[in-house]
């Protein structure tokens, strides 16, 4: 019973926060696809909301509609990730993951790019005054605690004074400032539109070392953020070579995974990610800098200086670790209850 209603609590936020257009959308799609009707689908969507602890969304994205019960039992949806979440990063020690001022003030050893909150530009300290003589010539504009890249903007350093660019972030509700990352030339030219990173997932292990769970390249294709939910693609890195080893996926399941980058059309299998051994290693060291947050998802960009870190995820996308390899991995993480 008591599972029963968690679950049913589960379903009414799914409801709460669900696009209803892409719903319709995917529930349309599925249903053309599979020659079942929407109402059979949709209330089988609600029973594995139940009997798999996903989201309503994950149903579709997972293609559940077309997989059989051993299968289905494969996938970490959204119920699920949100329990493992709270054991691995207990509330009381994530606010340095959810915070990004926090986490850039925490991490600073992994930080290579200069940033500063709204208080320093009102101080026009020497963070503010070093934001304004980058190189790149623009600005990145955020809310600390945003998520999936939604409340992100660049802009141009020229078109601002130090008070303009005060009103504009109040305006915005941005209290944090960065400079723009300059990519290293090889991930530029793979996609030259935004900031491409690699999410690298890491576990802390019960002997305290570092397992790293799997490691996707987020590429974004006609956008300044490189985030699935924005429409972008991501694959799978092979994590001894750091070669892109798969297709790209979208998240939008009337989208077929693409071979080649749509607007570039550099190859994706094959892609050599630059200083891979850097990024592996910066990586198992920032994961033990902090490990009471035991599982995280690192945004990391390249530079031609080396790996910098963008944030820390402790609640890293479920989809984005599962969609490029086309594989559930609940087994995974069932293996650190």
């Amino acid at each position: 019973m008591g599972k029963f209603i968690t679950r049913s609590k589960y379903l009414a936020y799914y409801f709460k926060k669900l696009e209803f257009s892409t719903f319709s959308e995917f529930l349309k799609y599925a249903s053309q696809q599979t020659g079942k009707s929407r109402s059979y689908l949709f209330n089988d969507a609600v029973k594995c909301v139940y009997k798999y602890n996903i989201g309503l969304m994950d149903y579709f994205t997972f293609h559940f509609y077309e997989m059989d019960h051993e299968e289905r039992n494969k996938w970490v949806g959204t119920g699920y990730k949100y329990e493992f979440d709270l054991r691995t990063n207990p509330k009381n020690t994530r606010e340095i993951l959810e915070n990004k001022i926090k986490f850039y003030e925490t991490y600073t050893p992994f930080i290579k790019h200069s940033y500063c909150t709204i208080s320093d530009l009102r101080k026009n300290n020497e963070k503010a005054k070093d934001l304004f003589k980058h190189i790149s010539g623009k600005i990145v504009v955020k809310d600390s605690l945003g998520q999936c890249g939604f409340d992100v903007e660049i802009i141009n350093t020229k078109d601002y004074t130090l008070q303009g660019l005060i009103d504009y972030m109040q305006s915005k509700k941005f209290d944090l400032a960065e400079n723009f990352i300059i990519q290293h030339p090889a991930i530029n030219q793979l996609s030259p539109s935004g900031l491409n990173t690699v999410r690298m997932m890491t576990m802390i292990n019960d002997a305290g070392g570092v397992d790293i769970l799997g490691a996707r390249m987020r590429i974004t294709v006609n956008s300044h953020v490189d985030n699935l939910a924005s429409g972008n693609i991501a694959c799978s890195i092979d994590l001894d070579t750091g070669k892109i080893n798969g297709n790209g996926f979208y998240s939008d399941i009337t989208k077929e995974p693409v071979t080649h980058h749509p607007v570039t059309g550099v190859e994706l299998k094959g892609f050599q990610v630059p200083m891979w051994q850097d990024i592996m290693d910066t990586t198992k060291n920032i994961a033990l800098f902090r490990p009471e947050n035991r599982g995280v998802g690192w945004d990391v960009a390249l530079t031609e200086n080396g790996p910098d870190f963008i944030e820390g995820n402790h609640n890293w996308c479920k989809i984005l670790w599962q969609l490029p390899v086309g594989e559930g991995l609940k087994h995974v993480l069932d293996s650190y209850k």
